[in-house]
């Protein structure tokens, strides 16, 4: 006897599928599942690893950015270095601008006694905060009265350069209003899922800086060697990772109790990001040109892909399907699929390409040009 049904199809992911019938009183599910864990995607949204990136805009004006980032919910910050001293933000949608942010602070007003005056930053990367309301921005040297010996990047803790300050913006007035002192020529910034700490990485200093939140205040200084540079931090906030760029791993920190454990992922890492799910970390290898994949359950390689020449900045799709990288002495970015690490495009972008950020509300990749541009890319 037949009984009437409707088979509703979704799609996980390249290699899992979900077929219901539905029939009165009767649910039948079959499942054919991967060996990789990937958000939902709806059989009608193509997948990122099946599109295309294509230029739609490119964005110029007073800039020189270092780097590029989506706030995740209509935000993008590009970070301008000493070159220009500002934040710049625009609008996701529209890509328009929508406010530049000088980086000068009178640090005396927050409360640093032993300076007078306006003080210049220098923009390096930035951090948006899980509640959508800050965006918190490293700056690679201060300018002003009382600093007098800018750090480079080739250095060590006993060269004795300035150390400089974490600035946050406040979304809601694109006004600096906190500071926070931190080691020598910060570089990457990142705030906790559970908006617990802030963690910087100090490159002269060889050391990541912990700030806690509720106390407004440096609480940690947890050393890890020559120049540390990426961190990522697990969803459940249970562990951060941090790149020795100049060395060959990566340091786990257990941030209940700042204990480490290290990954021997290979020589000069530089960028990383964490899989949707937080199974896979990949990390940019920087004088190599690769991208190595490392299987945090396992605890093993999952290999490397050459992309270019000085890998950079690095990003992940939402689906978690294509990875983004920037190779700054190529001129180009390549994006790669996940799943088995096969370089899916590289096109030519501009001739010192150097941040990169993937934005999920509107699937396109940022890339951020130093010589002064940004460039955003559909993916379709």
């Amino acid at each position: 006897m037949k009984v009437p049904g409707l088979i509703q199809e979704f799609r996980f992911n390249n290699s899992v599928t979900l077929c219901i019938v539905l029939m009165p009183r009767v649910f039948v599910a079959l499942f054919a599942l991967s060996l990789t864990s990937l958000p939902v995607t709806h059989a009608s949204e193509p997948l990122s690893q099946d599109t295309r990136m294509k230029l739609v805009k490119t964005l110029s004006g007073d800039l020189a950015p270092k780097s590029v980032l989506s706030s995740g919910s209509g935000l993008i910050s590009a970070h301008n270095m000493m070159y220009k001293h500002t934040v710049t933000f625009y609008d996701s949608k529209t890509m328009e601008l929508l406010s530049t942010v000088k980086d000068s602070v009178d640090l005396k007003s927050f409360g640093f006694s032993k300076y007078s005056g306006n003080y210049r930053g220098a923009p390096v990367e930035g951090a948006f905060s899980p509640d959508g309301k800050y965006l918190y921005f490293t700056n690679y040297a201060m300018y002003g009265k009382g600093f007098n010996k800018e750090g480079t990047d080739k250095c060590s803790p006993s060269s004795g350069y300035d150390t400089s300050f974490l600035s946050r913006i406040d979304l809601s007035t694109y006004t600096i209003d906190a500071v926070y002192p931190v080691g020598s020529v910060p570089k990457v910034v990142q705030v906790t899922p559970d908006n617990k700490y802030i963690l910087v990485s100090n490159w002269c200093s060889y050391t990541v800086s912990v700030i806690s939140v509720a106390e407004q205040k440096v609480v940690k200084s947890i050393k890890i060697g020559r120049y540390p540079r990426g961190i990522v931090v697990t969803k459940d906030s249970t562990f951060a990772y941090v790149a020795e760029m100049g060395g060959n791993r990566l340091h786990r920190i257990d941030l209940a109790t700042f204990e480490q454990t290290y990954i021997p992922i290979g020589s000069n890492p530089r960028a990383l990001v964490l899989s949707p799910d937080d199974k896979v970390l990949y990390a940019t290898m920087n004088l190599s040109g690769q991208i190595a994949a490392w299987d945090l359950v396992a605890n093993k390689s999952l290999g490397k892909a050459k992309i270019g020449k000085a890998a950079r900045s690095l990003d992940i799709s939402s689906d978690g399907t294509a990875l983004f990288a920037t190779n700054f002495k190529s001129g180009t970015v390549s994006k790669v699929r996940t799943s088995d690490l096969k370089v899916l495009q590289t096109i030519k972008v501009c001739s010192e390409p150097i941040g990169i950020s993937y934005d999920a509300p509107t699937a396109r990749t940022w890339v951020a040009c130093y010589g002064g541009s940004v460039k955003v890319f559909a993916n379709e």
